[in-house]
């Protein structure tokens, strides 16, 4: 039997379809600095987005998603409830490394 969890994936923002992917490309590409050892030495990132998604990113929250990603973050693991202060951290950082996720 399946089950709906099987069919449907649990995202943030009000389209799963356009935070899942992005979320956990971010987290592989952080995961992938980590293992080259060089995180630290990341001081920016450029995210594109093409089709459906740069269309529609801000009001499916994708770059919210991209970040959280980014931040180490799963899906299906995220904490939902501290996604608004991490972004305001990373809009409006008190300390240098506001934002930043451990290496």
């Amino acid at each position: 039997m399946i089950s709906v969890f099987d069919i449907f994936k649990i995202g943030i923002g009000p389209s799963s379809s356009h935070t899942v992917g992005p979320m956990k490309a971010g987290k592989q590409f952080s995961d992938d600095l980590i293992e080259q050892g060089i995180l630290r030495d990341v001081t920016r990132v450029v995210v594109d987005v093409y089709g459906s998604l740069s269309l529609t990113g801000k009001g499916h929250h994708t770059d919210i998603a991209i970040i959280m990603g980014l931040a180490g973050n799963l899906p299906d693991t995220v904490d939902i409830d501290a996604i608004p202060h991490f972004i305001q951290d990373v809009k409006h950082p008190r300390t240098p490394d506001a934002g930043q996720r451990p290496a």
